[in-house]
């Protein structure tokens, strides 16, 4: 199937769900923007779509922002603003959305070099933060998100033009096997599945807290997996994985007694500003997606 000219990476239209192959880099401008990264480490980074680093961060460090977090996370002010996120059916908060705005010290660490310039390295460019949140999953609530890919929600429901964004996440607890960790299919990020479904009004008001358009649908995600498998992400506190804007991932819900906390940072290229987004939709809030300044960091 050929999706329209205009918008190679067209989805959620009364079309078939279909794969469409990447049609920019992985990594931008060769890498050489910054030197931070190594040669290999760029050469997994663009083989997988993504790239894990043990140990970047200090504990005594990475103890700090939990304690920031768990402040935020029980503080009344901070549960009642539309930036708090709940399970669903459940009163335990799933996440916490811009939490450069809500924290200097959170602003602090998302404008790190040591994140900020492998950032800047992958995608060749100065770069802004177009989402940060803190991901949590308590023992035994923390739910699952389900397999997806950020770029097609980003490039649908915020106008993300191109593939030029990259994940940051940081393990600020142990993150095993048991309580949920990242999953993440190597070699997705080279193809892209157009979803179906029509996108409802005010949609992140349900996707945040669990995705029904915008998802793969089975073959396409069977398919990716059969060619790259699978990746559990585990680790300890202070490792930091980037993933490519395009990369599937998925987690399972916890069902262990240990919680899972991340931060989260999103870092677009300053020229991969949003536009407007497909079909008419609405502009989702600032706190979802940055619109307000494109102030490189």
């Amino acid at each position: 199937m050929i999706l329209a000219a205009t918008d190679p990476y067209a989805s959620r239209t009364e079309r078939d769900s279909a794969i469409v192959m990447r049609q920019e880099p992985v990594v931008h401008g060769d890498g050489h923007y910054v030197d931070v990264l190594a040669e290999a480490q760029l050469q997994a980074y663009e083989q997988d779509g993504f790239l894990v680093l043990d140990g970047l961060f200090e504990s005594r460090e990475v103890d700090g922002w939990l304690a920031e977090i768990e402040r935020l996370m029980h503080a009344p002010d901070i549960r009642a603003r539309e930036e708090a996120i709940r399970e669903k059916g459940s009163d335990a908060v799933r996440s916490i959305f811009r939490v450069h705005a809500l924290s200097p010290m959170l602003a602090r660490v998302m404008r790190d070099p040591r994140v900020t310039d492998i950032a800047r390295q992958l995608l060749g460019s100065e770069v802004y933060i177009h989402q940060s949140r803190a991901n949590l999953k308590p023992g035994f609530k923390g739910k699952e998100f389900y397999w997806h890919s950020d770029f097609e929600t980003w490039h649908i429901e915020d106008g993300m033009p191109a593939m030029r964004a990259v994940s940051c996440s940081i393990l600020l607890t142990e993150n095993t096997a048991c309580n949920g960790p990242l999953m993440l299919i190597p070699g997705s990020h080279r193809q892209f599945v157009s979803c179906v479904g029509r996108t409802p009004d005010a949609h992140y008001k349900d996707s945040l807290r669990r995705q029904e358009y915008g998802v793969p649908d089975p073959i396409s995600l069977q398919l990716l997996a059969e060619q790259g498998g699978i990746r559990a992400v585990t680790g300890r506190p202070g490792t930091v994985v980037f993933f490519d804007c395009n990369t599937m991932h998925a987690s399972a819900g916890n069902l262990s007694p240990w919680p899972r906390a991340n931060l989260f940072t999103v870092y677009n290229s300053v020229e991969n500003r949003l536009a407007t987004p497909r079909y008419g939709l609405a502009p989702r809030p600032e706190h979802v997606a940055t619109r307000e300044t494109f102030e490189p960091l």
